[in-house]
């Protein structure tokens, strides 16, 4: 495994147990499942790479294109998700047709580590509801 995909992995496992919190991106405090992203990429390279804007719990839904998608691939190395690791970022559609909204890291034995809404960041298995939502598959840059 490589170094920055260690340290995002456990640096993702240390949420685990944060609160959700729509547009937090604090460890221990609060975060959603960009939140997470966002926290994990400041203990990474210290500040984030571009100013996340006020969003709505149903943005994806009014949003034209794919933000985040879109985002994910200004900042990370895009990957075919047969060469995912632990560490690695997946992005998810809830539906055929509809923009990716959600996100989370490849955990360690098939899991993925996310902020699940009205609970906390968890550890879920890594099923095949989750696996054929997947939208893209993401890697950290090297430092």
């Amino acid at each position: 495994m490589s170094d920055v995909r260690d340290r995002a992995l456990t640096l993702a496992e240390a949420f685990i147990g944060t609160p959700y919190r729509h547009q937090g991106s604090r460890r221990g405090v609060g975060c959603d499942c960009l939140g997470l992203v966002r926290g994990v990429w400041r203990d990474l390279y210290g500040a984030e790479p571009e100013a996340v804007s006020a969003y709505t719990p149903d943005w994806a839904e009014r949003a034209d294109g794919e933000p985040l998608l879109e985002a994910a691939r200004r900042h990370f190395h895009e990957i075919a998700t047969s060469e995912t690791a632990p560490g690695d970022l997946l992005v998810f559609r809830w539906r055929t047709g509809a923009a990716a909204k959600h996100c989370g890291l490849l955990g360690r034995e098939g899991r993925l580590i996310h902020a699940y809404e009205g609970s906390a960041v968890v550890a879920s298995p890594l099923g095949r509801a989750w696996t054929r939502r997947i939208a893209g598959a993401f890697r950290f840059p090297e430092m």
